[in-house]
């Protein structure tokens, strides 16, 4: 595990478990919100994102979350290991809204400075127009992914409990090809 791909929808967890990721195994982790978003919420431009990705990609190890599809191909052949988390819309809806008046006027560690949480209907609404293309989209993507790679779909939080309590077992004996720290 040297390069880790972490895919989902909104709310899904992506920044935790790759934080989460990062504690256990002293990657890299890279945020797509912190290369998609400048301050202001101000988006950058497609080719500028792409660009940042592959920058990012080309280093020898990395944890990396989120979207930005149109590199997805690319980040997926340089990745050893995809993770997938497809949880049910109603509890990444509630995790949206929990983290927006958690976070509520201040940048959350996976955006850059000056992009304060706020409540956003458009957000909410991309997040239920895209609920089936995205997931169809991921889902092609992971059942697409090369035999040589470690994938993994976690579909509830208790899988990703188990997932991580594993991934500590590993860790502890040495059995990931992570170098210690």
């Amino acid at each position: 595990m040297q390069r880790v791909m972490i895919i989902g929808q909104p709310g899904s967890g992506k920044s935790t478990l790759a934080g989460q990721l990062g504690d256990k195994t002293f990657l890299h982790v890279i945020h797509i919100d912190l290369i998609h978003w400048t301050s202001g919420w101000v988006e950058r431009a497609a080719q500028e994102k792409s660009a940042m990705t592959l920058d990012v990609i080309a280093k020898p190890t990395w944890i990396f979350e989120g979207g930005h599809s149109r590199t997805w191909p690319q980040r997926l052949d340089r990745a050893d290991t995809l993770i997938w988390l497809d949880l049910p819309l109603g509890l990444r809806l509630r995790r949206v809204l929990w983290r927006t008046i958690k976070h509520y006027g201040r940048s959350r560690p996976d955006l850059p400075e000056g992009c304060p949480e706020q409540f956003s209907a458009e957000f909410l609404s991309y997040i239920w127009r895209t609920r089936h293309t995205s997931r169809a989209n991921m889902r092609a993507l992971y059942d697409g992914a090369p035999a040589d790679k470690t994938k993994y779909h976690l579909t509830s939080p208790a899988a990703v409990r188990r997932f991580l309590d594993g991934l500590s077992d590993a860790v502890a004996i040495g059995n990931l090809g992570i170098p210690h720290r």
